[in-house]
């Protein structure tokens, strides 16, 4: 799909490393304005990767193996059920890389409301992402992540919002660190199956918020 400021493309499954290499080609060709903004968006194969403020104690406790990456924040799981976006965009000048994070948190909380999903930015400071807060199901639990590098004024890495994925991959590690809170999906909100391919055509629509 192609809007007049933005390029999205659906590449389906994708293994993690060949996703990041072709992140790092497209992030190359923005920079240098052979290429518009674009966004990937896709699935991961299961796979644990690790921002800069990881933790050894956040790591998976069974030795599982984790790709080291250049993004912020700390460790996440990727998997089937889970849609990942990977914006590369050129970000206004002056750079505001959390004015920037504020609008991909907005993006996300917006394509939630759709789906009849209540989420919310974290009360608590320093915790990006998307997050139904506490209720009586539970403490506030995450429902999508946000990583993010930029260079050269163009972003890499991005978001993941959990539609149907498998909640239990959480519990091989501490999710971004966090020990406190839990994560969740739309599915598991809603009580019903929300698949990436209902929600792919409600985020292609919010992707507008992160320009």
């Amino acid at each position: 799909m192609t809007t007049s400021t933005l390029t999205v493309l659906r590449s389906g499954l994708v293994d993690y490393r060949e996703a990041w290499d072709e992140q790092r080609r497209l992030h190359d060709a923005v920079v240098a304005g052979d290429q518009p903004d674009t966004v990937l968006l896709l699935e991961h194969p299961s796979v644990f990767t690790a921002g800069k403020r990881t933790e050894p104690a956040d790591r998976p406790m069974d030795g599982t193996p984790v790709v080291d990456v250049d993004r912020g924040g700390k460790i996440t799981w990727h998997g089937p059920g889970q849609l990942v976006g990977y914006p590369i965009l050129r970000l206004p000048d002056p750079i505001d890389v959390v004015a920037y994070v504020r609008r991909t948190e907005q993006m996300l909380i917006d394509v939630c409301a759709e789906f009849g999903v209540t989420a919310a930015r974290s009360e608590i400071a320093g915790r990006s992402g998307a997050w139904v807060l506490a209720d009586e199901r539970g403490p506030d639990r995450k429902i999508a992540a946000i990583g993010i590098r930029v260079a050269r004024g163009v972003t890499q890495h991005g978001f993941a919002l959990n539609c149907d994925c498998d909640l239990t991959a959480y519990d091989r590690f501490v999710p971004c660190g966090i020990r406190d809170a839990g994560v969740t999906s739309l599915s598991a909100e809603l009580g019903r199956e929300v698949t990436v391919a209902e929600v792919l055509p409600v985020l292609e629509k919010h992707l507008p918020t992160l320009l």
